[in-house]
């Protein structure tokens, strides 16, 4: 988003989310036709086990633009408020492109090409891989790379969600509406094995430093038996989610202003060199660093909220 709004509780209507909303209300109201409208919260204490952050986004009269939706480690959780999401290219290429009134959508490694005519709005949901179970009643294994209508999955829960934030005034009563609806939803049982949440916050920890083989050592099971384990859970084996989560780190570091120098950037990130951290980018975004940069940089963001997150990786999630 070409707006973006500090980290708040999406708790009350009186705190800084109500306060961000009037900002962003006003700001609306300065130009003639022009909306640019961008909130992030942190969810209800009770919720942060599942969800890391929510970001509310509407946008009138700005250029048509494509962005690129990121590799992270969350799953991708999107209602739309008035037009549908548009996805002109999904992480596997096989999938074809469609329209989207809500969306779910996996870890993955590739990027996702999301277009808009100078119109979008909705509400991203930074889901927890590991809390897939728990809220959809599923590993996120079945998501792995795809992006679904969110009703094959919460049946009719989708849609009613989705209606009851389009009727809400507010960011804040929006993000309320998330909370309560979510927390009923959330089953405590649907839990992962021990293993496998041990292993994936010890990647997130060391931010995708951790080899296999000492993950493994760790959780008592062989090599084999834990990237089967983990990939069910999470749709990515270790390895490759250890390659999502530095490249997650690499480029919230880069869209930082001033952003950091390449070399600087792939030591302080964990890659051999320069080059491979052009690799990794090429691979996983689609383009070089400094292309990505040029193109949705903190100057020419377009919708920098919706599929690939905002700001900083928000904390990890703990069983």
């Amino acid at each position: 988003m070409t707006t973006e709004t500090p980290e708040t509780s999406a708790a009350g209507a009186t705190g800084p989310a109500a306060a961000a909303d009037e900002a962003a209300d006003t700001a609306a109201d300065t130009a003639a036709g022009l909306v640019d409208e961008a909130v992030r919260a942190r969810p209800a204490p009770a919720l942060r086990p599942y969800v890391a952050w929510y970001s509310g986004y509407r946008q009138r009269g700005i250029p048509p633009a494509l962005h690129r939706g990121l590799p992270s480690p969350y799953l991708t959780f999107i209602l739309t408020l008035d037009e549908p999401l548009v996805i002109a290219g999904h992480p596997d290429p096989a999938q074809p492109p469609g329209s989207y009134p809500t969306l779910l959508g996996g870890l993955h490694t590739g990027p996702a090409l999301i277009t808009h005519d100078g119109r979008q709005s909705g509400v991203q949901i930074a889901v927890h891989p590991l809390a897939a179970r728990a809220l959809f009643g599923l590993p996120a294994g079945e998501l792995a790379g795809i992006d679904l209508p969110a009703e094959e999955v919460l049946g009719r829960l989708g849609p009613r969600l989705q209606e009851q934030l389009q009727s809400a005034r507010t960011w804040s009563e929006r993000f309320a509406v998330l909370d309560g609806t979510l927390l009923r939803a959330a089953r405590p049982s649907g839990q992962v094995p021990p293993e496998v949440g041990w292993a994936w916050r010890a990647l997130r920890r060391s931010n995708g430093a951790l080899p296999v083989a000492a993950l493994a050592r760790e959780t008592g099971w062989s090599t084999r038996h834990l990237q089967e384990r983990f990939r069910r859970e999470t749709g990515l084996t270790p390895k490759a989610a250890a390659r999502v989560i530095r490249f997650d780190r690499a480029r919230h570091l880069l869209a930082a202003s001033p952003p950091p120098r390449l070399g600087d950037l792939a030591v302080r990130c964990g890659y051999f060199d320069q080059a491979h951290l052009a690799r990794e980018f090429r691979a996983l975004a689609g383009a070089a660093p400094s292309a990505w940069l040029a193109a949705e940089g903190p100057e020419e963001a377009k919708f920098r909220n919706v599929q690939g997150g905002a700001g900083a990786a928000a904390a990890e999630w703990e069983a």
